[in-house]
């Protein structure tokens, strides 16, 4: 098998993985807040990453920049409750197709805060991307409700976030980032959800167990995918997230799939594929 189908392989379990986060976040919704489902989420990543921290040591925690930690975390953590509110709001392609539009943010932030440069890749990716969100909100036409609003918001914060991480990454091994995330957000959470905890029953155990192997999978997924293949040809398979949701939430939760979501989520992908494509050759 060569590294290219392996890459594209990890890139699908990240899909999978994300969408098991998707899902087990909508069945429990109804009983626990978005702070709770962190405490779970990051709790059950530090007892996984807790082995590779004992083999690597003390290192592991050593961090180069510890603000620009903070607040990589603090973006990530409030764009993470948008996402578990918006999953609740809003049909599950729908949250997908705006999410796909963080890579554009993440370009334009790179170019502001990290000094990368704008080219002709990133402004195609801008526009394209820029135009679908505006096909999928339809400003003007249609209402456009609150969960909407709010997962444009955390895709933005999501790209805060990612930008942050590619300042982090010259630095700070994958390892640490990991751990600082859990760390922090774990903390943040458990502070949030100490104000209100619903404890968990039974049936919810499997939910709160793929809550908790789902987020960090899709992390440790997408990282494993890069390091086997080009960005240009493992991108694409992130796409499978739309239709694979689409299905979901239409056999599980009787949802329709908007023509319009879909083409605003082509458009951002277009353009996300065309710039990365420049950037790799």
């Amino acid at each position: 098998m060569t590294d290219n189908l392996r890459g594209a392989l990890w890139m699908f379990g990240m899909v999978v993985s994300l969408s098991l986060l998707a899902i087990a976040a909508r069945e429990l919704a109804p009983r626990h807040n978005p702070m709770e489902l962190q405490v779970v989420r990051h709790g059950m990543s530090l007892l996984i990453l807790l082995p590779f921290v004992i083999r690597a040591g003390f290192r592991s925690l050593r961090t180069t920049n510890l603000k620009l930690q903070l607040f990589r975390n603090v973006s990530h953590f409030a764009a993470t409750v948008g996402w578990y509110i918006s999953v609740t709001l809003l049909p599950l392609a729908e949250v997908f197709a705006i999410e796909f539009t963080t890579p554009v943010w993440v370009a334009l932030l790179a170019v502001v805060f990290l000094g990368e440069k704008m080219n002709v890749g990133r402004v195609v990716a801008l526009v394209l991307g820029i135009a679908g969100i505006l096909v999928i909100l339809r400003p003007g036409f249609a209402d456009v409700g609150p969960g909407t609003w709010l997962m444009v918001a955390t895709a933005f914060g999501f790209a805060v976030a990612n930008a942050c991480t590619k300042g982090l990454t010259r630095t700070d091994s994958v390892l640490t980032v990991l751990l600082w995330m859990s760390m922090l957000q774990g903390t943040m959470a458990l502070v949030g959800a100490s104000f209100e905890w619903t404890p968990p029953i039974v049936e919810e155990i499997p939910w709160l167990i793929v809550i908790g192997v789902s987020g960090l999978a899709a992390h440790f997924s997408l990282a494993k995918a890069l390091t086997l293949a080009d960005v240009s040809l493992v991108n694409p398979v992130d796409f499978l997230r739309l239709p694979l949701i689409a299905v979901v939430g239409f056999l599980a939760y009787g949802e329709g799939v908007d023509i319009l979501v879909l083409v605003g989520a082509g458009l951002i992908f277009v353009g996300n594929y065309y710039s990365i494509r420049r950037e790799s050759r």
